[in-house]
């Protein structure tokens, strides 16, 4: 960009923390110095950064092309995603696509020799994975061997998502598979819709852009009759699987590149949550599935201009503040206090890497310390100390950590995090071609690698909006659920830019419609009733169904008959003794058929009960007594009674019972007043 000073500031002319690992690799290029990402964050302008040449450190080995027989070995991501492939099988959940919408007179014949020649100056892409004697390998194969196919399908129009979909979707067995697929489905002579998928283990999301490129510039040339001209690449796939392990070194040298980015990682991640609380719509399946979808979401032109004048003024990227609201999001929504997000980085962190399509993107841990309350401010101050530390030790492998710290292990989930946050900054799909036009299309995804995906771009321009995505698993999460995720992320977003200093716990999660449900709609707890007492449905009861169970303790068992019969047999004794409404009777008796009876004999004369804890203290019971005045005492002869309050024994009332014939229900007649449901029922 013309008229750029020293004096100018990276980040305020819409630096990232994706350019920074691109000048970072420019200067090691270069200048031969290896200067830390945490540099060009602390002196972000050219004269800054000069300043902390000096003090820079070594260079790395150079990534250079070697000759090398074959098979040749993996590099650490590869090798996990190999590991799923065997253990899982065949699946989707590792499938990249690029969907795009050809207008034009499209030569089918040219666009298979482009992809053979794409194949041809791209290794990996005709790479397949092997285990020899234990040890997971690279076999590339020679271009004879190894040309991708195009698969036509020709749909109806309204077909045409499903078998989008279904392209997307057909698995890879990336020990048998090229990593390459490509469906063509013609709409109309002039109109195409073009399916290129790549299997993880070969490429990343920044891959796409030298694949559509190259693609195009192959296909340019053979529809015209010539053969693709372009610079040699300067390394290959295999070339950096060779490089990388030569990098990092081993975890036996103490001064390895490994080692101290291990110690570093078991340090900061130490005491992680195995997993992350979540507020899921049902338990986590034993298994996953991998099944997923996605919603969309939007964030304003308006509310991204803020975020960004909030980074500017904090000293951190668009991308910190981002997490800084998801972790507050996330604590307010009952996921604790300790919140891991994973962050994708896209590692390529040598210049030769650019134009190269290849696994080399890195899984970093972020672990996001809410407790105590932080403002938002502060929050983002704890982020940004934690993205780059995790920046600065971001060459060792995710695989590797994974391996070192050892998690407990789970089909169910992922390991070490659940939730990822990413903005993506990978280099935009522009392909021009002369007589054709490409446009790149949005297709939902179906799979999803973890419980929840965060997906933001930020659109071409200054200050346009960001487009998100939330990828969910369909296992623990239903849309209505995702879609309300989204709506909380952003009026978190919105919180913070409004007032970066209220703490977390201020931020008001709800909208109008949704706390006018939660307060007036769901908390109306109003409802018509029938002016019935719990004697009279009871009795209902026993009459309906009179040989049903209605109690049982121990080896006892009483009918709804016997329960009933009993309770009358027992009210028209304790009427008897004054019980009636608005009196009350004390009942000190432990769990039994005949405690239960007893209860229901008491509402049954219209007097409120009052139960008395066995295991209370004496001087509890007794200020219980004196301050109720209950009218009877019923207990069982191993019952302390009480000198103020006349007292039936359980013995009398089942002597009495016994030589009671009536068994009909107490009716008003037999009250000392009548019962009504307006009546104290227990104290």
């Amino acid at each position: 960009q013309s008229g750029i000073g020293v004096l100018d500031d990276f980040f305020l002319l819409g630096g990232h923390s994706l350019l920074v690992t691109r000048v970072v690799a420019r200067v090691r290029a270069v200048l031969g110095a290896d200067v830390p990402i945490r540099s060009l964050f602390e002196a972000p302008t050219v004269a800054g950064l000069a300043a902390r040449l000096d003090t820079a450190g070594s260079r790395r080995p150079a990534l250079e092309r070697i000759e090398h027989t074959q098979p040749v070995p993996v590099s650490f991501a590869q090798s996990r995603l190999w590991f799923l492939n065997r253990l899982e099988g065949p699946s989707a959940t590792y499938n990249i696509p690029m969907v795009l919408r050809v207008s034009g007179s499209l030569d089918v014949p040219a666009l298979h020799t482009a992809l053979t020649d794409v194949a041809e100056r791209h290794h990996v892409l005709r790479t397949r994975f092997e285990e020899l004697q234990g040890t997971v390998v690279q076999h590339v194969l020679p271009t004879d061997q190894a040309r991708p196919t195009i698969t036509v399908k020709t749909v109806e129009a309204h077909e045409t998502d499903t078998a989008v979909a279904a392209a997307m979707a057909e698995p890879f067995d990336v020990e048998h598979d090229l990593p390459l697929r490509v469906t063509l489905l013609p709409l109309t002579e002039d109109e195409h819709i073009l399916v290129v998928v790549v299997h993880h283990i070969a490429a990343d999301g920044w891959s796409l852009a030298p694949l559509a490129r190259d693609v195009a510039h192959a296909y340019q040339a053979r529809h015209t009759g010539t053969i693709p001209t372009w610079t040699e690449l300067p390394v290959q796939y295999t070339d950096y699987a060779h490089w990388q392990r030569r990098l990092l070194g081993t975890d036996d040298d103490p001064d390895s590149i490994l080692t101290h980015q291990l110690t570093h990682w078991r340090t900061t991640l130490a005491g992680l949550p195995d997993e992350l609380p979540l507020p899921t719509d049902r338990p986590r399946p034993p298994i996953s599935t991998g099944n997923g979808a996605s919603t969309r979401f939007d964030i304003t032109p308006e509310l991204h201009r803020r975020l960004t004048h909030i980074a500017r003024q904090t000293g951190s990227s668009l991308f910190m503040v981002l997490q800084a609201a998801l972790a507050a999001m996330l604590t307010r929504l009952g996921s604790g206090t300790d919140i891991p997000i994973g962050s994708p980085i896209a590692g390529r962190t040598d210049q030769a890497l650019d134009d190269l399509v290849g696994f080399f993107v890195n899984t970093l841990v972020l672990r996001t310390d809410t407790s105590g309350d932080p403002t938002l401010t502060e929050l983002i101050d704890r982020v940004r100390a934690t993205a780059l530390a995790a920046y600065a030790h971001q060459d060792v492998p995710f695989e590797r950590i994974v391996e070192d710290l050892n998690p407990p292990r789970s089909m169910a989930r992922h390991p070490l995090f659940q939730v990822m946050l990413a903005l993506q900054n990978t280099p935009q799909i522009d392909v021009t071609l002369t007589d054709l036009q490409l446009r790149e299309e949005h297709h939902p995804s179906q799979t999803s690698k973890f419980d929840l995906f965060f997906s933001l771009t930020e659109r071409p321009g200054t200050h346009q909006g960001i487009d998100g995505y939330l990828e969910y698993s369909t296992d623990l999460f239903d849309p209505t659920t995702a879609h309300t995720l989204t709506q909380r992320l952003t009026t978190t977003l919105n919180a913070l830019t409004h007032n970066p200093h209220q703490h977390i716990s201020d931020i008001n999660l709800l909208d109008t419609t949704e706390r006018t449900r939660l307060l007036h709609h769901w908390n109306n707890t109003t409802r018509p009733t029938t002016h019935h007492t719990v004697t009279e449905l009871i009795e209902r009861r026993a009459a309906l169904t009179p040989h049903a169970t209605a109690v049982t303790h121990n080896n006892t068992t009483w009918t709804y008959h016997q329960l009933n019969t009993w309770a009358n047999h027992t009210a028209r004794t304790l009427i008897a003794h004054g019980a009636g409404p608005e009196h009350t009777v004390a009942m000190a008796l432990p769990r039994s058929t005949h405690m239960i009876g007893t209860l229901l004999a008491i509402l049954k004369t219209g007097a409120a009960y009052l139960p008395l804890d066995l295991d209370y203290p004496a001087d509890r019971l007794d200020h219980m007594l004196n301050d109720a005045q209950p009218t009877l005492l019923i207990t069982d002869t191993h019952t302390t009674t009480n000198p103020h309050t006349t007292t039936i024994h359980l013995q009398q009332l089942t002597n009495t019972n016994t030589g009671d014939t009536s068994d009909g229900n107490i009716t008003d007649s037999e009250r000392p007043t009548p019962l009504h449901p307006q009546h104290p029922a227990y104290i």
